[in-house]
């Protein structure tokens, strides 16, 4: 799944942010396929969505869907031997119980780990001191914008001669509703598909990120794994606010976020406050893949 690629934390040489990502994208794939399997031959109309900015990043093929595993199907009842009267069943081999793996564990271990915040930051938040917006950090000519969108939309296309850059079409599946929207480049339509800051900057900003330098600012304000591309709707809603505000409107893409949002604060240094704590100490007690 496109928009949950793994694109690794840049600060530090840890790469936990970006393995989750990828789970994300196949948890609102999931998503997606279950609503449009339920509105087959019908459904509300597609909503057209467009992306702005400069260069886009080269795309990588979408996962397939989740197939479903064929129920129902039982295997052959075993042949009995009739010469052997009321012999007792042989106890079925017993495999060993793997411990189940749950990426939620760890991400508890690491929200434990993180140092308290209390109370917002002295100084003002000031956009402006994260630099300017979607600059091209990692100078591989393209802006952020268009990184994230070629990387997040599925079946991308991009303008001829900006070698694959700025994109002009694409479909996105929100990553927090699941939704599908058609992404259309335009003055009027580009706004459709924004791109959002999983940790945003005005909370990163109360949790450590006002004692930055401006360089350290800039960089998490570009980093691909503490970004992904979503519709206007879902990106209005969230706009500030941590897991104790603010939670996926999918139940089902809800562990992801969290674990990305864990992961980004630990990969950064940042603190959390105690709202946001018991918000996603909640949310991770439930997962388990």
């Amino acid at each position: 799944m496109r928009h949950w690629l793994t694109f690794p934390v840049r600060r530090r040489p840890r790469r936990r942010a970006g393995a989750i990502l990828a789970l994300l994208g196949a948890a609102a794939l999931a998503v997606a396929a279950v609503a449009l399997s339920d509105t087959a031959g019908g459904g509300g109309p597609e909503v057209v969505s467009s992306s702005a900015g400069a260069s886009a990043a080269s795309s990588s093929p979408a996962a397939p869907a989740p197939s479903s595993p064929s129920a129902d199907v039982e295997p052959s009842a075993p042949e009995t031997e009739p010469s052997a009267p009321e012999t007792e069943p042989s106890a079925p081999e017993t495999e060993p119980l793997a411990p189940e793996t749950e990426p939620s564990a760890p991400s508890l271990a690491t929200l434990a780990a993180l140092p308290s915040v209390e109370g917002p930051a002295a100084v003002p938040y000031d956009r402006d001191l994260f630099g300017q917006a979607w600059s091209d950090v990692d100078r591989n000519g393209c802006d952020t914008r268009n990184d994230v969108l070629g990387r997040d939309l599925l079946a991308p296309v991009f303008k001829p001669g900006t070698r694959d850059c700025k994109v002009l079409t694409g479909t996105l599946i929100d990553p927090y509703d699941g939704a599908s929207v058609a992404f259309v480049s335009g003055t009027d339509t580009s706004r459709l598909v924004q791109i959002d800051h999983v940790v945003a900057l005005g909370w990163a900003w109360h949790h450590g990120a006002w004692s930055w330098t401006d360089d350290q600012r800039l960089a998490f304000a570009n980093d691909p794994a503490n970004l992904v591309a979503a519709s206007e709707q879902t990106n209005r809603a969230k706009s500030d606010a941590g897991p104790g505000e603010w939670l996926p409107p999918a139940a089902e893409l809800r562990c992801g976020y969290v674990e990305q949002f864990v992961a980004v604060l630990s990969d950064y240094g940042l603190g959390i406050d105690a709202r946001d704590r018991a918000a996603s100490e909640a949310v991770l007690a439930g997962c388990g893949y």
